[in-house]
């Protein structure tokens, strides 16, 4: 499901209904807004291994829709990063009946693109230093090497919003 230009009355946002208003933005980045035009798109990505493909697929034809072709590289590798932890970590599969998907949402503000992940998981995203024969652990190094900054917000009951801005 695509969703562009999304409103939604204010109010206490929970993993289920999570959306991106217009004019969303991370509080800890507001000193990174710029002027300019304003858009969202966002995505639900399924809990399969391919929705990471999909999910940069999704990215690259919306920054191009968007005529930003200079973030499609760093963007993707960052958007690559977030989704396998989202369905890696955020998923709580182990819960009976538990459907609750993963979003993942664009916004642009001016020339900054903020990719953002809700996920119904209560894990925090948490820098890691993984060892010389561990085969993971550097996907949020490589999420803070190539944003302006990202971060990660609780939603209630639960869940969280995992974001990194590009520019």
């Amino acid at each position: 499901m695509i969703s562009v230009q999304h409103t939604t009355a204010p109010g206490q946002w929970t993993t289920f209904d999570w959306w991106p208003p217009v004019g969303w933005w991370p509080d800890a980045a507001r000193d990174l807004l710029v002027s300019g035009p304003c858009s969202s798109a966002t995505y639900v990505l399924p809990p399969t291994p391919s929705s990471v493909h999909s999910a940069r697929s999704f990215t690259s034809g919306t920054l191009a829709g968007w005529g930003l072709h200079e973030l499609i590289d760093n963007m993707e590798l960052v958007v690559s990063e977030l989704a396998t932890n989202a369905l890696r970590h955020g998923l709580r599969l182990a819960e009976p009946r538990c459907e609750r998907p993963v979003h993942m949402s664009l916004v642009r503000r001016g020339s900054l693109v903020t990719s953002a992940f809700t996920d119904p998981g209560a894990s925090v995203p948490v820098l890691r230093y993984p060892g010389p024969l561990d085969t993971g652990g550097l996907g949020l190094h490589i999420v803070e090497s190539l944003s302006l900054r990202w971060g990660w917000s609780a939603l209630a009951p639960h869940g969280k919003i995992v974001w990194a801005v590009l520019s």
